[in-house]
């Protein structure tokens, strides 16, 4: 594999699952165990402690992004504004608690990393390639980070 060739990731059947906020490489947040980064996500974008524990003990990360995609109850006022620095921070907390996952992506080099999520031009590539691929980058910067002393 060059140097320059892009890494895309997915489902959980790809090279490089473990990239994935669906994998199971569970984070300790805000005092709590969440299975996923998934459901650490999908739960804070509620103010309602109580939806936000039922998303926290959700059977799996799918079940937990179903949740989080209900709009019977309100987002967070702040949720556009916060969102990316939460993403960033359970993102790096995961790769910062599993060893595994941490020696994968820093095996990576300086390779660009793309969300291949057809149906998410915020998080992915998108449909069509040209998403913003938020969290390709964000994976980039918590590389990074663990690659400066």
């Amino acid at each position: 594999m060059s140097e320059n060739e892009k890494i895309f990731f997915y489902s959980q059947t790809d090279a490089y699952s473990e990239f994935s906020n669906f994998a199971p490489y569970g984070v300790a947040m805000d005092g709590a165990w969440w299975s996923t980064v998934e459901h650490y996500f999908q739960a804070q974008k509620f103010a309602d402690q109580d939806y936000r524990r039922k998303i926290r003990l959700s059977n799996r990360p799918k079940d937990a992004k179903a949740l989080g995609m209900t709009r019977s109850l309100p987002l967070r006022d702040d949720w556009e504004e916060v969102k990316d620095g939460i993403m960033l921070s359970a993102v790096r907390t995961k790769f910062q608690t599993h060893d595994h996952c941490r020696d994968l992506l820093l095996s990576t080099g300086n390779r660009e990393i793309i969300e291949n999520a057809p149906m998410d031009a915020y998080w992915g590539c998108g449909p069509d390639g040209n998403g913003l691929n938020k969290l390709g980058k964000i994976l980039m910067q918590v590389r990074q980070d663990l690659q400066t002393p």
